[in-house]
């Protein structure tokens, strides 16, 4: 049955070429409901229209306006037909109340903006098609506005095929969609076509995929999306970008009907109001692109994620990913980070890590990624080389990425870099540019001052050491010796010591004050040799 909808004509736009007569181009505004669109056509597809209606002896010949030759540009005469025209659409469609002929739909462009129209044209498509889709193994793409009509007509309870052409019967859309494993979901960032559709605001239901392996979506709405944790036994890639605005939308959308929730085999000392199956199969997650700002607890529905792509959100905070006891691979780049402090605790096992886009300034929280091979740090905030110190000690660091930050236009700043790496230069490439033997060399030259610059500081604090301790022994050397200092004798008074007894204490006082010295120039002789090798 058709949907109930309105149509106004427009005056005619003329059209000129160089060489060409002026054509004329009726403009026909269409509208169901709160949906609306235009379609434009000449007085040729008229006559085309009106051929084949008559053809399947659908409608009276003579019931379209003739063609007429002479004065057809003039004004008055394209103002009449217009006229005419209105007159004949307002019998086809009086004609057809229930069902349009399929030619007379296409012409309206119900295939494309109305449910009827759309859900009939993608089961004729999967009539012909699905098999050799389903048996390629190939990703089916479909549009929001398609899912929003199938989803509307099983609502609707409607006879699947409306129109008595078997090809078009609903059944066919659900046979596919049943045994359909890739499926990518795509709308458009604004209206679709020549409509005033918005995509991002049509819910639909994805319940009808029951095999889905992969499923991407895009510019859809994230709150509207309902039957995706359907999916969850068989899922194992998936992406939503340009639709989401939290994480907890997407993966646990019942979340919002419970106090308390817990993934299934969790353990919680709290109430809990709901169990939660996780997405147990599902090892790639991709939401990038939208406007999610936290890592919220909803990941811990996802304990099998292996890659995790988070770029281009608002997230500022690195959290909950220690529930991710899989994850290799995580994507935060142009997002809104400031501090590492802690991020060792939340990703233990990482390998890839992009913070490409983001507000670092320090490196410090980097320093226990032990398992860390591939680190993007571009665009960012860091200024000092002394920073790269923190990622210089990391056993499998291979690949980093610094490039437009501010310390990279320090002279020699490749060098000097690389030289934080100490002995493992050689086998880190920096910027994506292999390190050459030249600028090996030059580490080594950096290296060398850097160790003479150590030995320098150790003697340095050698010398300094020395000082203290002399200065210390000689004060205590005069208090000693002040305290044995032979006064006169008084009755009254102890019996002073003798001069003997003076003489050995001062003597033992001597050798030990030797002995300290000597241990000391002992000392100060093994670092001078030690400098001397290093040398």
């Amino acid at each position: 049955m058709l949907s109930r909808f309105d149509y106004n004509f427009f005056p005619p736009k003329e059209y000129s070429w160089i060489g060409y007569h002026s054509l004329f181009v009726y403009i026909i505004q269409v509208s169901v409901g709160n949906h609306q669109w235009t379609v434009k056509h000449r007085y040729s597809d008229f006559h085309d229209l009106h051929e084949k209606l008559v053809s399947e002896k659908k409608i009276d010949k003579n019931l379209l306006p003739p063609k007429k030759i002479i004065g057809k540009n003039s004004k008055s005469l394209v103002e009449k037909r217009q006229k005419e025209l209105e007159v004949y659409l307002q019998t086809l469609l009086v004609k057809f109340p229930v069902t349009a002929p399929k030619v007379l739909s296409h012409f309206l462009h119900f295939h494309l903006y109305e449910i009827n129209g759309i859900t009939a044209a993608l089961a004729e498509e999967l009539f012909h098609k699905g098999e050799q889709l389903l048996m390629a193994g190939e990703v089916f793409t479909i549009r929001p506005l398609q899912l929003y009509a199938v989803t509307q007509q099983l609502l609707q309870g409607k006879p699947t095929c409306a129109n008595g052409d078997a090809k078009t019967d609903l059944g066919h859309i659900l046979d596919f969609t049943c045994r359909l494993k890739y499926l990518k979901v795509t709308g458009t960032g604004g209206p679709f076509g020549t409509s005033n559709i918005q995509e991002h605001l049509l819910p639909f239901d994805l319940s009808i995929f029951k095999s889905l392996h992969q499923i991407e979506i895009n510019h859809c709405g994230g709150k509207l999306i309902k039957g995706l944790t359907s999916s969850k036994h068989a899922l194992a890639t998936m992406s939503v970008r340009f639709s989401a605005t939290s994480m907890k939308e997407i993966l646990v959308p019942e979340a919002s009907e419970f106090d308390q929730w817990e993934p299934e085999g969790a353990t919680s000392s709290c109430p809990v109001t709901a169990v939660i199956p996780t997405w147990r199969t599902l090892t790639t997650l991709d939401m990038s692109h939208n406007s999610i700002s936290q890592i919220d607890d909803s990941v811990k529905l996802t304990p099998k994620i292996e890659f995790l792509d988070l770029s281009h959100n608002g997230v500022s905070l690195v959290e909950n990913l220690q529930h991710l006891y899989n994850l290799v691979h995580l994507d935060l780049s142009y997002n809104k980070l400031v501090s590492l402090e802690g991020v060792h605790t939340k990703l233990g096992n990482i390998k890839t890590l992009n913070l490409a886009g983001n507000q670092l300034e320090r490196l410090c929280g980097l320093n226990k990624l032990y398992s860390l091979v591939n680190l993007d740090l571009s665009n960012n905030k860091i200024e000092q080389i002394d920073e790269v110190k923190n990622i210089g000690n990391l056993p499998c660091l291979e690949k980093v990425v610094l490039s437009s930050n501010p310390l990279s236009i320090i002279p020699d700043y490749r060098t000097k870099v690389l030289a934080q790496f100490g002995d493992r230069a050689s086998e880190v490439c920096l910027d994506n540019i292999v390190t050459t033997e030249k600028e090996l060399d030059t580490v080594e030259v950096l290296k060398a001052i850097q160790k003479a610059k150590e030995v320098k500081y150790k003697l340095s604090n050698s010398d300094k050491k020395i000082s203290e301790d002399s200065r210390l022994t000689a004060a205590s050397s005069k208090s000693n010796c002040s305290s044995l200092t032979v006064r006169p004798s008084s009755p009254s008074l102890p019996r002073p010591v003798s001069s003997s007894q003076g003489n050995h204490v001062c003597i033992v006082l001597y050798f030990f004050c030797f002995f300290l010295i000597e241990n000391l120039k002992c000392s100060r002789i093994c670092i001078l040799g030690e400098g001397f090798v290093t040398t």
